[in-house]
């Protein structure tokens, strides 16, 4: 079979389901590498190089979370989907706490689970990749190239996950503006979502963080309506 050159990361405990995404994965072109159980990913993932995993949160010997946060430690950069049974408001503030960049709940069909690939993967952004003449937005004292997935600080590199930068592209686009949460969260993730709705603010605290260093820069929360981005945004 011709593999599309991505390859994807698979730990699922149930043989069935794995059998299933693998084959199903694998039918679109891509390359699979799956595993049963959280030490065996960990294990795997320091191994070799991925363009996406798919974790399950439900794992033996290590959960997903755990695999999630390992993974993290060695890569700020590739996409991380959450597959889970629960649908726990708690379990997917987790996962996007962790670094997760999507959550799916079961049972899904694989149509919705190709779909959300191909959404991460429509950029082929690697880790150290040039910006070079890449287009990106000043953002007071930052630049934000939000096809690399890259934020600088003078000399200081941060690499964003997808959705981050998303975000942050989002507020860029639309600066100084009152957002409501449903239009952040529709422009975004696609959906007007309870269980996003609580997410987004742990993602509204990371950027916080990451934009900490210019004191003229705000996210600031209008309660009961949304959330005004408050910078001085020019693109590049």
């Amino acid at each position: 079979m011709d593999f599309s050159g991505e390859h994807i990361f698979l730990v699922e405990d149930d043989q069935t389901l794995n059998f299933i995404i693998k084959d199903n994965l694998e039918q679109n072109g891509y390359k699979v590498t799956s595993v049963d159980d959280g030490q065996k990913a960990i294990d795997s993932f320091y191994k070799d190089k991925f363009s996406i995993c798919i974790l399950d949160v439900m794992l033996p010997k290590k959960d997903g979370f755990s695999v999630a946060r390992e993974i993290r430690k060695k890569d700020d950069h590739v996409p991380v989907i959450f597959l889970t049974a629960k649908s726990m408001t708690e379990d997917r503030i987790k996962g996007f706490s962790i670094g997760g960049d999507d959550y799916i709940t079961k049972p899904f069909s694989m149509e919705e689970l190709l779909l959300r690939i191909k959404v991460f993967l429509k950029r082929s952004v690697k880790p150290g990749d040039q910006d070079g003449d890449a287009p990106g937005y000043k953002v007071g004292n930052y630049v934000f190239f939000f096809d690399n997935l890259i934020l600088d600080y003078g000399d200081q590199r941060k690499t964003l996950t997808y959705k981050e930068a998303e975000l942050l592209k989002y507020f860029c686009e639309n600066p100084n503006k009152v957002l409501s949460r449903s239009e952040i969260l529709i422009n975004v993730w696609g959906s007007d979502d309870y269980y996003l709705g609580r997410s987004l603010d742990v993602f509204i605290s990371r950027l916080r963080r990451y934009l900490k260093d210019d004191p003229d820069i705000k996210i600031l929360n209008l309660h009961g309506i949304g959330f005004r981005f408050n910078a001085r945004v020019a693109k590049n």
